[in-house]
C-alpha cells in the first residue's frame, strides 16, 4: 500500500466527532416546532421548479435579512423554534490565517451572538476544515511533508487565531478527511438519483444539463469561472465530486478507483451529516457564492431530492487594502495576518472596526479606519470611566436631568434592536450607542466644588451598565479586555501610582486654596491663588505630562485628580486599563 493511502495516512471520524454529531442531530430533531407562519409549502420537502424561493414554514425570528437566494430582505424563519442549524465554510488549511478570513468570521460571529443573545435563537453552527486539497498537496511537497502534518499545523494556528480575536468556536469541527467515507455515500446517492456520472478515467462529475434550469442563482454575485476538469466531462460547467489520484498525491478507495472527494462536495456531505435535509443559514464570503455555493446547492438537493436544501445564504463582503480594488488573499500575496496584525491593534478594536460597516459591505483595511475604531472604543471607555468616578463621589458635577437621561437610554435599546433586527446593521446600533455615550458626557461637565445638589449615580449605572452589555453581546469586553489582564500583572505600580496621585492631589489642594487680599492673582473682589504656591501648580502640570507618554494618565477635576494607566507608549494603543480611583476629595 502506497504511503499515501487514505487508510494509512488518514484515521476515520474519532468517536468522539461521531458522538457530536450525532448529540447535534438529536438536539435539531427535539426542539419543539415552533409557531408556524404562512407560507407556500415547506421547502425541504417540496419540487419546487427552476429557481423560485419559497419562504419556510417555521418559526419567524423577528429578523429580516438579506437573502442572497433572493437578493432582497427577507424574514428570517427557522425550522425549530428557538433553535437555528447553521452551516459556514471553514479554511482550507495550508498557510496563515489573514485579515481576510477574520473579517469574515468575527462579522459572522457577531451575527451569531446577536441571534442568540438579542433574540432568544440557540445557534447550532458545524464548520469543515478542509484539510486535503491541491494546495495542501502541493505545501507538502514544497517543506517535504505530509499532507496531514501540513493540514494539522494550520489548522491549530487557525483555531487559535479565532480564539484571540474572541469568537466563539462552532458546535463542532469537522475535517473532510474524517468524512471521506460518507463524502462517498454521498456521491453514490447523486449518481443513483441520475445527477452525476463516471467517467472512464475514474473521475466522477455532476452533471448540470439534469437539473435544468435549476442552476445559475448566485452567477453574478462574483465573476463566473468554469472549473478545469478531464475531456470527458458533458459540459463544460460540470464540475467534479470526485478526482482519481494522480501520482504521489493521498489518495481513498472508492467504487470509481483511487481518488480523493471534489472541493464542493465536502460541504454538502458534511452539513448534511449534521443537519440532514434541511439547513436553516449558510454563511460564507462572498467570493464563495460562485461556484461554491452554487454547486453545493446542486448537489444537495439531487441528493435530497428536495426543492430547497438551505433557505439562507448569507455572505459577508470582502476586506481591501485601502486603495486597492482586490481583495485580501494568499494568492495575491497582499495579506496580513492575524498574528502580524495583533501586535498593533486588539481584538476588541478589530471588532469595533467590523461593527462600523454592514457585515455583507465590502470594507476598507487602512490605519485611518482602525484608528477611527480605536478612537470610538476609547471614547466608551473614557466615559465609563467618568462614569465610575462620578459614582463613587470623586468627580463632581452640575445637577443631572435624570429624566432626560432615562428617557435618552430607553430610546436607545428600542433603536438599537429595530437596527439589528433589520439584517443586523451593526452601524446605525453603533453609531445609537455613541449617541448615548454623548448625551452622558453632556450632563458629566466637572465643576471644581460641589454646592451641595442632589447626585444621580443610578442613571448613570444603567446607561453604564446597558453600554458594556450590548458591547458583550457584540463580543467586546471593556471590564475583562486582553489589556487589563495585563495590568492584572502589575499590581505594584497600580499602588505606587495610586499613592502618587493622592500625594499630588494633596499637593494640588494646598496650591489652589483660595486667599483674598491685596497681594492675591485674582482679579478685584475675587479670591485668588497664593503667588508663591503657583510653582507647585506648574511642577503637577510638569508631572502630569511627563506620565502620560509613560502610560499614566492623571484627569485633574477641579481640586480632586483621577488616574488611569494606557498600555504602551503613547499612541501606541487607545484602550485604557480599568482602574478604580480611591483617591479621597481635597
Amino acid at each position: 500500500m502506497s504511503r499515501w493511502c487514505g487508510f494509512s495516512m488518514w484515521r476515520y471520524p474519532t468517536r468522539a466527532v461521531l458522538r457530536e454529531v450525532r448529540v447535534l442531530r438529536g438536539v435539531l430533531r427535539a426542539a419543539p416546532a415552533g409557531d408556524t407562519v404562512k407560507s407556500r409549502s415547506h421547502c425541504s420537502r417540496c419540487s419546487v421548479p427552476g429557481k423560485k424561493w419559497t419562504t419556510p414554514s417555521g418559526f419567524d425570528t423577528g429578523i429580516k435579512t438579506f437573502n442572497s437566494l433572493t437578493k432582497q430582505k427577507e424574514p428570517l424563519i427557522v425550522e425549530r423554534e428557538g433553535v437555528a442549524s447553521w452551516y459556514s465554510c471553514g479554511p482550507t488549511v495550508y498557510d496563515h490565517a489573514h485579515l481576510g478570513h477574520a473579517c469574515s468570521y468575527v462579522r459572522f460571529d457577531i451575527l451569531q451572538r446577536i441571534l442568540s443573545r438579542l433574540f432568544g435563537i440557540t445557534v447550532i453552527h458545524a464548520m469543515v476544515i478542509t484539510d486535503i486539497d491541491d494546495k495542501i498537496i502541493k505545501r507538502s511537497w514544497e517543506e517535504d511533508v505530509s499532507p496531514a502534518t501540513i493540514a494539522r499545523t494550520y489548522e491549530d494556528e487557525f483555531k487559535k487565531d479565532m480564539l484571540s480575536l474572541k469568537v466563539i468556536p462552532p458546535a463542532v469541527y469537522l475535517r473532510v478527511t474524517e468524512n471521506v467515507h460518507h463524502i462517498i455515500a454521498f456521491i453514490e446517492g447523486i449518481v443513483k438519483n441520475g445527477h452525476a456520472y463516471a467517467t472512464t478515467e475514474g473521475d466522477v462529475y455532476f452533471d448540470i444539463k439534469s437539473i435544468g434550469d435549476r442552476y445559475g442563482r448566485f452567477v453574478g454575485a462574483v465573476e463566473s469561472q468554469v472549473e478545469p476538469g478531464g475531456s470527458h466531462k458533458r459540459d463544460q460547467r460540470d464540475f467534479a465530486l470526485w478526482k482519481r489520484s494522480k501520482p504521489q498525491e493521498p489518495y481513498w478507495e472508492s467504487p470509481w478507483g483511487r481518488g480523493r472527494p471534489g472541493w464542493h462536495i465536502e460541504c454538502s456531505t458534511i452539513a448534511s451529516c449534521v443537519f440532514g435535509s434541511q439547513l436553516d443559514i449558510h454563511s460564507g464570503g462572498i467570493d464563495l457564492a460562485f461556484p461554491h455555493h452554487e454547486n453545493e446547492i446542486a448537489q444537495s438537493e439531487a441528493y435530497h431530492q428536495c426543492g430547497q436544501w438551505a433557505n439562507y445564504f448569507l455572505h459577508s463582503g470582502h476586506l481591501h487594502l485601502k486603495g486597492s480594488a482586490e481583495k485580501m488573499s494568499k494568492s495575491l500575496k497582499n495579506y496580513i495576518t492575524i498574528k502580524d496584525f495583533l501586535q498593533s491593534y486588539s481584538a476588541n478594536e478589530f471588532r469595533m472596526f467590523c461593527l462600523l460597516a454592514k457585515y455583507r459591505s465590502g470594507i476598507d483595511y487602512s490605519d485611518d479606519n482602525m484608528l477611527e475604531a480605536r478612537a470610538s472604543l476609547a471614547t466608551v471607555s473614557t466615559f465609563v470611566h467618568d462614569v465610575q468616578a462620578y459614582m463613587k463621589g470623586q468627580l463632581q458635577c452640575p445637577p443631572v436631568q435624570e429624566a432626560f437621561l432615562w428617557e435618552r437610554l430607553a430610546e436607545t435599546k428600542s433603536s438599537i434592536m429595530k437596527a439589528l433586527a433589520d439584517d443586523f446593521d451593526t452601524p446605525r446600533a453603533v453609531g445609537t450607542l455613541l449617541n448615548l455615550v454623548y448625551y452622558g458626557n453632556c450632563q458629566l461637565r466637572p465643576v471644581s466644588t460641589s454646592d451641595g445638589a442632589a447626585r444621580s449615580p443610578a442613571v448613570f449605572g444603567a446607561v453604564v451598565s446597558y453600554i458594556t452589555d450590548i458591547l458583550d453581546v457584540f463580543g467586546i469586553d471593556l471590564l475583562h479586555s486582553k489589556e487589563a489582564d495585563v495590568a492584572s500583572t502589575v499590581g505594584s505600580l497600580q499602588n505606587v501610582v495610586e499613592q502618587l496621585t493622592r500625594f499630588r492631589s494633596e499637593v494640588r489642594a494646598f496650591a489652589l486654596a483660595p486667599r483674598q487680599d491685596p497681594l492675591s492673582t485674582g482679579t478685584p473682589g475675587k479670591p485668588g491663588l497664593h503667588p508663591d504656591r503657583i510653582p507647585l501648580l506648574k511642577a503637577c502640570d510638569t508631572l502630569r505630562d511627563e506620565l502620560a507618554p509613560l502610560g499614566i494618565v492623571i484627569k485633574d477635576r477641579g481640586a480632586t485628580s483621577t488616574w488611569e494607566i494606557t498600555e504602551g507608549k503613547q499612541g501606541r494603543r487607545g484602550q485604557r486599563i480599568h482602574n478604580e480611583v480611591q483617591e479621597p476629595s481635597s
